[in-house]
């Protein structure tokens, strides 16, 4: 019998620590594979462990919890560790697993423990439509922000004024964000998180859970044999992927 497994990510490792110490005492048989110490090392663990269980903190930097389980393509299941009760329940009831609230008590973990142990015995499915629901949870909050018409920029020593719309993609990278333009590639270090925030929803669409594309900078899209979608962006030489939770953003393309 396969023993389940899962991935912790918080940026707090005391934190961690005390959950994956409750899990081994609470949950012997589950594996811990990986403890992620901000969003883009969860995703990236996620995507090469493929763990039945992911315990995501919600507000990570670079990506937030809810960035990183949006770009889930596998059966990875999520439950999201909070400290603020209205995430928790918004997560929850977009189509989370569960959810458990900061600090972590014993008798909440271990009833999370029975939930997650029933949902284990049954196949799991893509949750493509948990991605879609976290994707519209958080767009609703940016209409009341100012959007943004210049970025802030380095390329080296030199600290440069981008207007946006010449932006044809932003990409977190660790602990920065790249701005790609035309012509040059610089440095933020905005979270894509508080840039989905500031930009014009309408002009500006997260295609990735670490990617932001300029839609008037769109060339084209394509296909591969797998049926993933990729995109063409003007002046750059590289596809971008996108994932999953936003493949139906471009049906009417």
């Amino acid at each position: 019998m396969t023993l389940p497994t899962a991935l912790i990510a918080d940026d707090e490792p005391a934190l961690a620590r005390h959950l994956q110490a409750q899990l081994a005492k609470l949950w012997p048989e589950l594996q811990i594979v990986s403890v992620a110490r901000h969003g883009l090392e969860a995703a990236e663990q996620i995507a090469a462990l493929q763990p039945d269980l992911a315990f995501l903190d919600i507000r990570m930097p670079g990506l937030t919890g809810l960035e990183v389980a949006q770009g889930i393509e596998g059966l990875t299941r999520v439950v999201f560790v909070t400290a603020y009760d209205e995430f928790a329940v918004q997560a929850f009831e977009a189509a989370a697993l569960d959810y458990l609230l900061k600090p972590v008590t014993a008798d909440r973990l271990t009833r999370t423990i029975a939930r997650l142990k029933t949902a284990l015995s049954t196949p799991a499915e893509p949750q493509a439509d948990m991605a879609q629901a976290l994707h519209q949870l958080q767009r609703p909050a940016t209409s009341a922000v100012p959007k943004l018409r210049w970025v802030r920029a380095s390329q080296g020593e030199l600290t440069h004024q981008v207007p946006v719309d010449e932006v044809l993609f932003f990409q977190a990278d660790d602990k920065y964000t790249c701005v790609q333009t035309a012509q040059k590639e610089y440095l933020i270090r905005t979270p894509i998180a508080e840039l989905v925030a500031q930009l014009d929803p309408e002009l500006f669409w997260q295609v990735h859970r670490s990617t932001v594309i300029n839609l008037a900078q769109l060339q084209g899209t394509r296909r591969d044999e797998a049926s993933r979608l990729w995109l063409r962006m003007r002046g750059h030489e590289s596809e971008l992927p996108v994932s999953r939770a936003y493949v139906h953003l471009f049906k009417a393309m």
